[in-house]
């Protein structure tokens, strides 16, 4: 059924693979600046297509369905993109950042697994606060990361070190929903062994 929230997921869906074109580019500032843009477009109506199911009563199935996969495959696009273009860098630990962006994959999929196994024993797993935090945070982070990009010239010096201050959020809050993903990611496993023999 093609209400306008399930609409705006799609739309979300159907972005990616040319938000991932414009990642694709590293030394392209205004490539970044359009995915910056775009990529806070589909933030947005991740936003909207919930509030306006909800204040409408057009909560579907397919909503349901596709609105936590669109969410997934867009964040899991932006970590592999910005990895691949090796835009997951700092100062101290060099790549070592791509470990956060791989704890955020990894949870993503293993609460999706455990969803499905515990949705065919009709057991609902509510979001919890703290999900909603990482979820924050890791929004934050990856658009922060590719602004960073897009202005590479927005620096300022911490100490002896110069750093791009959109990079260096991005990378701080990288790791602050990295550390959210894995304590979310144990309390959704400890509600799923309550249900496994």
């Amino acid at each position: 059924m093609l209400t306008l929230p399930n609409i705006l997921t799609l739309s979300r869906i159907v972005a990616i693979p040319l938000l991932a074109f414009l990642l694709w580019w590293p030394g392209w500032e205004a490539g970044y600046l359009m995915a910056f843009v775009l990529y806070c477009l589909m933030a947005i109506t991740d936003y909207f297509d919930g509030y306006l199911a909800r204040s409408s009563g057009a909560v579907s199935r397919l909503g349901i369905f596709l609105d936590p996969i669109a969410d997934k495959i867009m964040v899991a696009a932006v970590i592999l993109v910005l990895a691949a273009q090796n835009v997951l860098r700092g100062p101290y630990v060099g790549d070592a950042h791509v470990i956060a962006g791989l704890i955020i994959l990894m949870r993503e999929i293993a609460v999706s697994g455990l969803r499905e196994f515990l949705g065919g024993l009709q057991v609902s797993v509510p979001v919890s606060q703290l999900a909603k935090w990482k979820t924050t945070f890791q929004l934050v982070s990856l658009g922060s990361l590719i602004l960073g990009q897009g202005l590479p010239r927005w620096t300022v010096m911490l100490g002896n070190l110069e750093a791009n201050v959109p990079h260096t959020v991005g990378l701080v809050t990288l790791w602050a929903a990295a550390v959210l993903t894995l304590l979310t990611g144990w309390d959704y496993l400890r509600v799923g062994l309550k249900h496994m023999d």
